[in-house]
């Protein structure tokens, strides 16, 4: 049994034979709730407690339902008065920026192997999610992409709805600071400045995904990586996790804040040139 007990409002967390299981309910959902319950603040605060949870050895990231593993909302809810006043009020930029800042910094620095079982498109703050992972496996299908430049140009998969913000904001949840580790810098720009989308198939031939596989594979693949940690020796491998992510410790203490920083002030920018405006003319 877990030491304690986990009960936030975006995530449905299970603990089961030291895995710990955590499904990030969709966004265009919690986003609408009253108030709002939000995985930039809900998946840090889960990670931090179960990093002291002796009962829990190994940590597994999905979408509550397959198809999404998380997605950005869509261009409409970024022109509302809600989305102001998460991202560009004070106290909802406190929130969410330091939220954004806790999940790096932890899942970097939890010694326990995150493994992201991407059921879906991941796309926005969801590949954040995925890229600061210690193991990716994701079914071929799925659509990745940072959303911030995206202009409303992303599509999810299958769809082809039009998600994320329909004005460029700087990348500061995570994979601004996170994809150079992955993409050499040609390829980080033109995934990052033009909110490139690929299919996890498309990231496992540019080895940057563990596994891509059929969606009826995936739980049998997660499994296998699950059940494979769970015979390591649990204080080497706790060791071991630390000592690889020391690069990855510097790449965020280098970049991280930084950005962060620079994307509240463009939300900030934005707020004051009018959000729920014409994108084009915010372009100056």
């Amino acid at each position: 049994m877990p030491d304690q007990t986990y009960d936030f409002r975006s995530l449905r967390i299970s603990v089961e034979n030291q895995v710990a299981t955590i499904r990030l309910r969709p966004i265009s959902i919690t986003f609408a709730e009253n108030p709002p319950a939000d995985p930039h603040i809900d998946l840090p605060s889960a990670l931090e407690a179960m990093r002291t949870d002796n009962s829990i050895r190994v940590i597994v990231i999905t979408g509550e339902t397959d198809g999404e593993f998380l997605c950005a909302g869509s261009p409409d809810y970024y022109r509302s008065d809600r989305a102001a006043d998460r991202l560009a009020d004070p106290y909802g930029q406190w929130n969410v920026g330091l939220g954004v800042l806790r999940l790096a910094h932890v899942m970097t620095e939890i010694e326990k192997p995150i493994i992201a079982k991407v059921n879906g498109d991941a796309i926005g703050f969801g590949q954040s999610i995925v890229f600061g992972s210690d193991f990716i496996v994701a079914r071929e299908d799925a659509f990745i992409s940072d959303v911030h430049m995206g202009m409303a140009e992303v599509k999810r998969s299958g769809t082809g709805t039009p998600v994320g913000l329909p004005f460029g904001v700087v990348p500061g949840d995570g994979a601004g600071a996170l994809i150079p580790l992955f993409m050499p810098p040609t390829q980080a720009k033109e995934y990052m400045m033009l909110s490139a989308t690929h299919t996890a198939a498309d990231l496992a031939e540019m080895h940057i995904v563990n596994r891509a596989v059929p969606l009826e594979e995936l739980d049998a693949v997660v499994e296998h990586f699950s059940t494979a940690l769970l015979k390591r020796s649990a204080f080497a491998l706790a060791w071991t996790k630390r000592i690889l992510n020391r690069h990855v410790a510097a790449q965020l203490n280098l970049t991280l804040d930084s950005s962060s920083a620079y994307e509240q002030l463009n939300l900030l920018q934005i707020q004051h040139l009018g959000f729920a405006g014409d994108p084009t003319s915010l372009q100056r």
